[in-house]
This record gives C-alpha cells, structure tokens and sequence, in this order.
C-alpha cells in the first residue's frame, strides 16, 4: 500500500486518502458543485453527504487494498482559526495494471475556493513520481472536456502529450461528452 505524503504549498499536503476524510470531502464537494458540475457526472443528492462519501471511499479504499485504485485527498492543514484541516481536493490513480501495460488513469479536481493556486500541478507532478518509482507504471492517461482548457494546461505542464480524441467517451453532466486524451510515458524499464 501506498503511504506516500507530499508536501503541495506550505498548508496543503497531499496523502492517501483515508474513511475519516469522508465529512470533509463531502464539505469540500458542496463547496465546490457549481464548478465542479460541468465536468462530472451526476449524481445522486446523497453523494454529497458525509454518509454518500463514507460508501464512496469504501468502495476506493477496497479498490487500492486489491492494487487497482489509488486515492489521495489534498488537505488544507487546520491553522489556529480554523481548527481542522479541511479536504480542498483529490487525485486518483484508476484502472491500475501491470503486466505489459503497466498503466493508469489520472483524476483529480480542486475546490472552488483554492483554484489557480497550482495545485493540480503540484498533485500531478507528485502521483507521476509515485507512478514511476514506487508503483513501477510505465505510462498515465489522462481525458478532459474538449473545452477544459485548464486542465489541459495541467497535462501539458506536467509533461502529458495528447494523442487523440475520444468521441462520446463519458457521460458526464447529464450527455456523453467526448473527451481529449493525454499521456506521460514515465519510463523505459523492462516491465
């Protein structure tokens, strides 16, 4: 298992994510469902709760003890006002496999309140260095909106090449929306 930490900007830590982050996720996913909603799927009103987000990371955490998904949770470390650290984001490694494929798909989203901060930068960077020297993947994909241009501008800064067009890829947003895709070789190991 992975257990790797990192260290995004001087009060926001990346780390695995855990079943007590379920409250503030489901603070940060409210927070942030206007911005979010263009590039997710729906969801039922239930999802957005503490309880929808405890079976949310069941599911996730059973999926990483299998090897197949990998979550973190971006957390905004608790200062003397606040009190507690609050969740402002999350990446996730899925579809994990090995063998001559060795491979995964990036997903992440930042809250409302914390974009432009290089966050997702910072987060990408970090699971492609996991990925590659703790996980042993030769490659990550990725897939945004055909108009995400923020998130492309992520990929690409994080060393992602595009090598395609996936029409009507996911059903996102209530449509199947096609979705441009990127790519990170990692490395050149023998698998």
């Amino acid at each position: 298992m992975i257990t790797t930490s990192v260290r995004l900007a001087p009060d926001v830590l990346m780390r695995p994510a855990e079943l007590a982050d379920a409250t503030w996720l489901s603070r940060s996913y409210q927070r942030s469902l206007g911005h979010l909603r263009r590039t997710e799927p729906r969801r039922e009103e239930g999802f957005y709760t503490p309880a929808g987000q405890v079976e949310r990371l069941r599911g996730q955490l059973a999926e990483r003890d299998a090897g197949r998904v990998m979550p973190w949770v971006l957390v905004r470390e608790a200062d003397e006002e606040a009190g507690e650290p609050d969740v402002v984001g999350s990446i996730t490694l899925s579809q994990i496999t090995y063998g001559p494929l060795r491979s995964a798909s990036v997903g992440y989203w930042i809250d409302a309140g914390h974009l432009r901060r290089g966050l997702a930068s910072a987060a990408v960077r970090a699971v492609c260095a996991v990925a590659d020297l703790e996980l042993g993947l030769h490659r990550l994909e990725a897939g945004t909106l055909l108009d995400n241009a923020a998130s492309q501008r992520v990929l690409e800064g994080c060393g992602f090449t595009p090598y395609g067009t996936a029409e009507k890829y996911l059903f996102i947003n209530g449509a199947w929306q096609d979705h441009r895709l990127f790519q990170k070789i990692l490395n050149d190991r023998l698998p």
